[in-house]
């Protein structure tokens, strides 16, 4: 049983309507929890992201039937927090368990007496890591259109027109540093872990002592971490020590040969045995993690005994993640990132209108889809600012096509046309405020993307459209908050105002 949320209220549950948030507090917590209250109790609002939300359950499902499961806007409240405090899951439990205000925006506040104010349920950590992730990204992008436009909506510039930044920045993935050896012994010490975990439930005593097995491989896997080349001047000693790293190469090569075979024969013995489907998936996975060893050692063999240079194209820069790229934009300070290029594009009130994942592109591959998207979402677009990064003849022709104002600088000389284009008025001001984008990434990063935890590209794309999701929730709170802050601060220098008449008038 799959519901959006708890329809029927227990006996003195608090309303999220009525839970007290600190308008005073400038920490990111009551921020968020602000935006999601504007969002629960605005009944149109409520209804557009419930709607959406239905979404996550599959269609051959009946969400009336069978064990009762997370509430799903319990799993958007808990997954919007997580991002925007960049919280793990860990953290995530302890919050969702033990912080009183977070806990009646879940529905459990209850008005029992002064010594129980909760209902004690309990969210294990297994159910929070499976239910989070029930959001897809494709719906996580709705829900994003809609609290830009209530954020529009509360600051009353629905109808007017917006005015786009664009910049592009990295979210980098959960991976080490990598080399060809470390990959290797990455790779081969997974498959073997898999193959003796598929050998003890099938009884073959090939692998009991697996453990030793990898051992052995670390060995000589951590010798070669620890060589450096001779940096002596006597070109004999820079001959040895290049002849011992390769013979280290050669053995840590040979082990890792003889390991791939000796699996091989395993899995051939596990296939005449007859397979059912399960054990099949994990034969494929173990082969998977074979053909990275392989590819592995061949680049080995090629870099340090024969001395040749791999080419990047030829390269990848983790087993696990293997959609992770080697980024290097020239940051002062940061040589190179491992991870994804990430593009977004703000508008002036701070809102991120959309994003895109970039997968192998560069900034000028994606200028034009990127604005494309986002005027199908918010047609009220009218221009949008780029860095120089993004320019090519052929996007500022077709973005001025769909744009009214196109802010995108010439790389190299100006001449002619161009100089004329980048004097007006119009350009310069646009320039000014594009460096403001800056801070909306810096914030992204801040709260949560600035390293990827999930696996897989699926989840790189769905963590990054959370974390721009949570950043807008964020950004909706701070208005709701500012505007209520506003609100009571008014109120009150009314009340002292009539106290002070009272008293002078008592006297």
């Amino acid at each position: 049983m799959r519901k959006t949320y708890n329809s029927q209220m227990k006996l003195g549950e608090i309303l999220i309507k009525d839970v007290k948030i600190n308008l005073e507090s400038r920490d990111e917590i009551p921020k968020i929890l602000m935006g999601l209250k504007h969002i629960y109790i605005n009944k149109t609002l409520r209804d557009k992201i419930f709607r959406i939300l239905e979404k996550a359950i599959p269609d051959a499902i009946n969400p009336n039937t069978g064990r009762p499961g997370m509430y799903l806007w319990t799993i958007l409240v808990l997954g919007v927090i997580r991002l925007n405090c960049n919280w793990d899951y860990d953290k995530l439990q302890e919050i969702a368990n033990n912080h009183k205000i977070v806990r009646q925006m879940l529905g459990h506040g209850l008005l029992m007496n002064e010594y129980e104010t909760d209902d004690g349920i309990f969210y294990p950590l297994t159910t929070i890591k499976d239910n989070v992730p029930l959001l897809t990204r494709e719906i996580l992008d709705e829900i994003n259109i809609v609290v830009v436009e209530a954020g529009h909506e509360i600051l009353g510039e629905s109808d007017t027109d917006l005015k786009g930044r664009c910049d592009s920045f990295v979210v980098e993935t959960d991976v080490h540093f990598p080399t060809d050896a470390n990959l290797a012994w990455d790779a081969i010490r997974t498959a073997i872990r898999i193959v003796a975990m598929l050998c003890s439930f099938l009884g073959i005593q090939e692998w009991r002592q697996y453990s030793y097995h990898l051992s052995k491989i670390k060995g000589l896997y951590l010798r070669i971490q620890r060589l450096r080349r001779s940096t002596s001047k006597n070109q004999e000693k820079k001959d040895e020590r290049n002849v011992y790293i390769s013979n280290c190469y050669q053995e840590y090569i040979d082990l890792l040969e003889d390991y791939v075979r000796r699996i091989k024969v395993t899995i051939e013995i596990i296939r005449n045995m007859g397979l059912d489907v399960l054990t099949e998936i994990k034969i494929q996975e173990i082969e998977y993690y074979i053909s990275h060893t392989e590819r592995q050692i061949e680049q080995m063999r090629r870099r340090a005994i024969e001395g040749e240079t791999i080419p990047h194209d030829e390269k990848i820069f983790s087993v696990f993640e293997e959609h992770t790229e080697w980024i290097s934009k020239g940051k002062a300070g940061v040589p190179v990132e491992l991870g994804l290029r990430v593009c977004v594009l703000e508008d002036q009130h701070g809102f991120i209108l959309n994003h895109k994942v970039m997968e192998k592109q560069t900034d000028d591959k994606v200028a034009l889809p990127i604005v494309e998207e986002a005027k199908e979402k918010f047609p009220n677009l009218t221009s949008c600012s780029f860095d120089k990064g993004f320019y090519t003849p052929e996007n500022r022709e077709k973005l001025g096509m769909i744009l009214d104002g196109v802010i995108l600088p010439k790389k190299g000389k100006l001449t002619g046309k161009n100089l004329e284009i980048e004097r007006t008025d119009e350009f310069i001001e646009g320039r000014k405020q594009h460096s403001a984008i800056e801070s909306a990434i810096n914030a992204l990063e801040n709260h949560g993307l600035d390293r990827c935890p999930d696996h897989g590209l699926e989840g790189f794309k769905r963590y990054v459209s959370l974390g721009v999701l949570a950043r807008n929730i964020q950004i909706l709170g701070n208005i709701v908050q500012t505007k209520e802050q506003k609100s009571k601060h008014r109120r009150e220098k009314i009340q002292r105002t009539w106290d002070e008449k009272g008293l002078l008038k008592a006297a």
